[in-house]
């Protein structure tokens, strides 16, 4: 399973931006993924995830009510829609996708065994 992030960039405060995550290698439907991120000086925190089956969506507090998780199985394509951006939103934002996830381990970045490249998102104030 390969994973390939994209879509970052500099925005201002305030702004939007949206990154997808394209998975290959294995049937996407079955994966669920997650976006994480990491600023610099910081630990990787989870930001958001979306199931394989049933596409539920989980969401961290910080972020909740400004992105949205989607998935277009179509396209084997994940996306997160960041609206609303502050500094503190600025990170190197990976995706990662495991297909044996279960409810209680969707926001652990150690639960999921393939990760995307990460992409960087700027915000500036």
């Amino acid at each position: 399973v390969q994973l390939q992030a994209s879509g970052g960039g500099l925005v201002q405060a305030g702004g939007s931006l949206r990154i997808s995550c394209a998975l290959s290698g294995d049937t996407f439907r079955s994966y669920s993924v997650g976006w994480f991120r990491q600023a610099p000086g910081k630990e990787r925190e989870f930001v958001a995830a979306i199931r394989g089956s049933g596409g539920a969506t989980y969401y961290a507090d910080s972020v909740k009510g400004r992105f949205i998780i989607s998935r277009d199985n179509a396209k084997n394509t994940v996306y997160l829609q960041m609206n609303s951006l502050n500094s503190e939103d600025t990170a190197v934002y990976y995706c990662a996708a495991d297909n044996r996830l279960i409810l209680t381990t969707m926001r652990s970045a150690s639960a999921y065994d393939y990760w995307g490249q990460g992409t960087l998102v700027t915000v500036s104030s």
